[in-house]
């Protein structure tokens, strides 16, 4: 980011110049805020487009999701429904999970099963098909949780862990990671296998 800033920053100085050398009333120029968001506006795009390596797409299962930077796969806990990723410094995870709802349940029935018998689960209910919480792990650890329910009934679960004394730093992360879970259409298992798996790779 700051290579990608460094020539318009070198630039300030003569658009400085230019503009003092027009000798139009200032009241016409350009005040600090507006410059400000000009600059912003035009980093906006570089800094929200994550690359290609951050982005975990399942099209089995149909979702993907936007890995924080520098967070490492955890190919071990991986399986064929979700994938891990590990900040190796800090003992913060994502889990992102795929699972058959056989049963066909409703997320508020499934939201309260799992948090049967837990007092530090609070969440809220956006629509019929996402739920986000958060809950304590009682080891010292947050938890941020969203669920998705797709089309066929089926549930697509991602957590985000991280330690609470570090809240400050993790919960934009964790939110950002969480918006950024998508449902898709699944690829049919013919296609599927015929194309491979790219959260295999």
């Amino acid at each position: 980011m700051m290579n990608r800033a460094s020539p318009l920053i070198a630039a300030l100085p003569l658009i400085l110049l230019a503009a003092c050398a027009r000798q139009e009333p200032v009241g016409n120029l350009p005040d600090d805020n507006a410059i400000a968001a000009a600059v912003n506006a035009a980093a906006a795009p570089i800094a929200q487009t994550p690359p290609a390596d951050r982005i975990y797409v399942d099209p089995k299962h149909g979702f993907s999701v936007t890995m924080p930077e520098g967070w490492i796969r955890d190919a071990s806990a991986d399986n064929a429904d979700g994938v891990v990723y590990k900040d190796p410094g800090a003992g913060a995870d994502v889990r992102v999970f795929w699972q058959a709802n056989a049963n066909d349940q409703d997320l508020q029935q499934i939201v309260e099963a799992v948090n049967d018998g837990s007092d530090s689960v609070e969440g809220d209910f956006l629509g019929d098909n996402e739920y986000r919480g958060s809950a304590t792990d009682g080891e010292g650890n947050a938890v941020v949780v969203r669920l998705l329910k797709q089309a066929d009934g089926s549930i697509v679960t991602a957590t985000f862990v991280y330690p609470e004394m570090l809240g400050e730093q993790y919960r934009p992360i964790a939110q950002q990671v969480l918006d950024s879970l998508k449902l898709g259409a699944p690829v049919k298992a013919e296609s599927a296998a015929a194309d491979g798996n790219s959260a295999a790779r």
